[in-house]
């Protein structure tokens, strides 16, 4: 079996999740991961010290955004063969590190492994996608809100023939380091959503697969730093989300970035109009 300690490293990138981090450090501890970075996102000594339990803990002294703090964090970690990139508000179940190890090693043209996430109640999140076109994201965006089983959303929400998906959710991930290397880590001009969406373009672009493994098992605390920014993170999710199309579009598709941006902003203004903060 692998040797997790001398194989994977782990970046935490903690913004205001206090207490709750205590549990994701522990949980990659209890998997065998000795090398832990967490980054301070949040406010100078917002993240709690006696809770990190001999993890690095790097203090860039302002918000870097989630994509610009792995990367930072990835920075200081030893040269493991593996990162893992996850959330503060993630714990991770007994073996799941070592079952996305061993998943990249049985599949070498795979790059990036993603756990089965779940929620506090035990159902499953839906953290396995496929890259949208115009169309699937636009009626997504627009039914997922009031109608969260409509086709298109089902379809966003699903895996390929061969079992391999396009993306995966940036809670949680496992990545080869040489490959989160050649393809520059997260795009920085993401501040916040979508960021995970791109890494995975990139990834595919440079000619790997991303693989979901179910046997890997995860539990997340859905938005516990992203609920003190409400109405920003609203803005940042749908501008980065028409980011990604413009940085994914091809060919034909380039002329259907002003329809993209229309529906986008048809969604964000709903979502602003309909949410009490």
């Amino acid at each position: 079996m692998t040797d997790i300690a001398a194989s994977v490293s782990a970046v935490i990138v903690d913004y205001h999740a206090f207490d709750v981090l205590s549990g994701c450090v522990e949980s990659l501890r209890e998997n065998g991961v000795a090398d832990i970075v967490v980054v301070e996102n949040g406010e100078a000594g917002s993240t709690p010290r006696d809770i990190l339990k001999g993890a690095t803990l790097v203090e860039p002294g302002v918000n870097l955004g989630y994509g610009r703090g792995v990367n930072r964090g990835a920075a200081a970690t030893t040269t493991t063969p593996y990162l893992l990139v996850s959330n503060p508000d993630v714990v991770l179940h007994d073996n799941a590190v070592s079952r996305l190890v061993q998943a990249l090693e049985s599949s070498p043209s795979a790059g990036v492994a993603g756990p089965r996430i779940r929620r506090p109640d035990g159902t499953v999140y839906p953290s396995h996608r496929v890259f949208p076109s115009v169309l699937l994201a636009g009626v997504h965006a627009l039914l997922a809100p009031v109608w969260p089983s409509n086709p298109a959303t089902r379809r966003y929400r699903s895996r390929h023939a061969d079992g391999t998906v396009d993306w995966v959710s940036g809670a949680c991930f496992l990545i080869r380091r040489d490959v989160f290397e050649r393809i520059g880590g997260f795009d920085e001009r993401y501040f916040m959503f979508a960021e995970d969406m791109a890494l995975c373009w990139e990834v595919g672009r440079a000619g790997y697969a991303v693989l979901a493994v179910d046997e890997a098992e995860v539990t997340h605390v859905e938005g516990v730093s992203r609920g003190r920014a409400t109405r920003s993170m609203v803005w940042a999710h749908h501008r980065s989300a028409f980011r990604f199309e413009v940085q994914s579009a091809q060919g034909w598709r380039v002329l259907l970035l002003p329809l993209a941006g229309f529906v986008l902003g048809l969604r964000l203004l709903f979502t602003l109009l309909t949410r009490r903060s």
